[in-house]
């Protein structure tokens, strides 16, 4: 028997440490971890959304949420606004926010408010209906109060933090806290058996790193995973069209400027924009399809957006190869983060397939490696699900939309582009709400929330004459009138969001 002892992880950046850490917190001193990473290859940078799963990561991790929010230019994010996505007008927007539905999943008001807005013209919006928190945003309020403790709120949510300030605080912590032996080298050479794992990567001055288990979070080079073992590389392409993004940071106008507590994503001609606040900055950026536009007209829209008085600014180019390895774990080898693959960054898929994908690795770990093809198997089942629902989630934004000023948009609603999968549901879905029911498997990525708030939020419309109705014809009203007081009681409660995030810098919340 080959018994797991030691874990090589090449690559630092979000992936690397995140994934590091993530296992130390779970096996200790049980296992050997090293990670080496390049100080001449820089990171990506600009994955600055993540789940609310991050919190219970962090929590782990043993991470202080106040030193959180202290070192990494951190801010709330509870959930994500979509503004002209649908028929491009100055007012259209919907939320898609953290908080569930009144009473989902046992109570579904889809039926309820499909059939009283189809009767009342000024009817709120599916979101604001069911759900308190998207008039907290719209006030930009905080999640919380100063007095909740750690990692716990009032209002579901996740984070907005600078990408490069959260890798070297991660770093840190995994170095200082949880036992892993970091290694600033360029890996110059990769060595093999003669069974076809990895046995060693060289180095340019630390020599040999082996390991019973490798790590790829080489980002898009791939270098373990792709160059040396030879995954092929799916292109989906065909779905999603997006395939470049301009990515700027931009200043406040004042260091009192409130911080807008999510994500925002404004469509474009061609593509949309992401516009992210953090304590000291906006990250903002233009994802668009090189099929139909060009860089220079993109920036052009950028411009416009950013407004006047930002000439000075230089967008970083980034080329997005929409897709992902046919693979993910091989032999001893296993890809986490952009070397396993990138899509458009649109509901914040990246970072929290890096924790889902460490998370599993870590409970799944091994214990020989006659025992690791079996994992293997698992993992890769388990992840390329998740990125086929993923893809279905992302391309159903782009399926509602009404919009016909390019043909980007009447493009995104060609049938030949739009998986099977995705088809079907929406055929059942024009009968009733999206449910568990449609989702089988504990691997999800999306619940079927989600797809409620996006689907009502884009103006779909389905046949509430043959939904199911619950038993108890007041129980609807009942959640309703529950979800109007919570407005109300949260709205006068809860801080503004750069207020609360002040308070937690000088003062720090309760540890638990």
């Amino acid at each position: 028997m080959s018994p797991v002892r030691s874990i090589c992880i090449v690559g630092g950046g979000t992936a690397g440490w995140l994934t590091a850490g993530i296992i130390a917190a779970r096996h200790g001193r049980g296992l050997q971890i090293t990670l080496v990473e390049s100080e001449t290859i820089g990171i990506v940078g600009v994955g600055e959304g993540t789940w609310p799963t991050m919190r219970s990561t962090l929590k782990k991790m043993g991470v202080s949420e106040t030193e959180f929010f202290r070192q990494c230019n951190t801010s709330f994010k509870q959930g994500a606004k979509f503004s002209r996505w649908t028929t491009g007008e100055a007012n259209d927007f919907y939320y898609h926010p953290l908080v569930l539905p009144e009473g989902f999943p046992s109570l579904d008001l889809a039926p309820y408010w499909t059939k009283y807005s189809a009767e009342h013209e000024n009817a709120q919006s599916f979101s604001s209906s069911v759900c308190y928190q998207e008039a907290v945003c719209e006030m930009g309020l905080a999640p919380k109060l100063i007095t909740s403790p750690e990692y716990a709120g009032i209002a579901n949510y996740a984070y907005h933090l600078d990408a490069g300030r959260f890798a070297s605080f991660i770093r840190e912590h995994c170095v200082k806290n949880l036992g892993v032996r970091h290694i600033v080298d360029d890996v110059t050479r990769v060595g093999r058996t003669e069974g076809g794992d990895i046995a060693y990567v060289e180095t340019s001055r630390s020599g040999r790193l082996s390991g019973d288990l490798f790590i790829d979070c080489s980002g898009f080079r791939a270098l373990l995973l792709g160059q040396t073992l030879g995954v092929p590389f799916v292109n989906r392409g065909d779905v999603l069209f997006v395939d470049r993004a301009l990515a700027v940071q931009v200043p406040y106008e004042d260091e009192d400027s409130n911080i807008v507590p999510h994500t925002q994503s404004v469509a474009q001609k061609n593509g949309w924009i992401w516009d992210i606040g953090l304590q000291n900055r906006r990250g903002v950026g233009y994802v668009f399809s090189s099929r139909h536009t060009d860089t220079d007209a993109a920036l052009d829209e950028l411009r416009a957006y950013v407004g006047a008085g930002h000439e000075d600014l230089q967008p970083r180019e980034i080329r997005i190869n929409p897709g992902h390895r046919e693979t993910f774990w091989k032999g001893n080898c296993v890809a986490v983060g952009l070397s396993g693959g990138f899509l458009e960054p649109l509901e914040a898929s990246a970072l929290v397939l890096i924790e889902l994908s460490a998370e599993m690795i870590s409970a799944l770990m091994p214990a020989t490696r006659e025992t690791m093809d079996i994992v293997a198997r698992r993992f890769n089942e388990t992840t390329r699900y998740r990125w086929d629902r993923i893809i279905d989630f992302l391309k159903l934004h782009y399926i509602l939309s009404r919009r016909t000023d390019s043909a980007f948009w009447i493009d995104n609603r060609d049938p030949v582009g739009i998986p099977q999968s995705l088809r079907e549901q929406m055929e059942l879905w024009r009968y009733r709400a999206p449910g568990d029911q449609d989702f089988m498997s504990n691997s999800e990525m999306f619940p079927a929330a989600s797809y409620q708030y996006v689907l009502f939020g884009m103006g779909f419309r389905m046949d509430a004459s043959l939904a199911a109705l619950d038993r108890d014809p007041g129980s609807a009203q009942r959640a309703f009138a529950q979800n109007e007081a919570l407005k109300v009681k949260w709205t006068r409660v809860l801080p503004r969001n750069r207020d609360l995030i002040n308070k937690i810098k000088e003062h720090g919340l309760q540890k638990i």
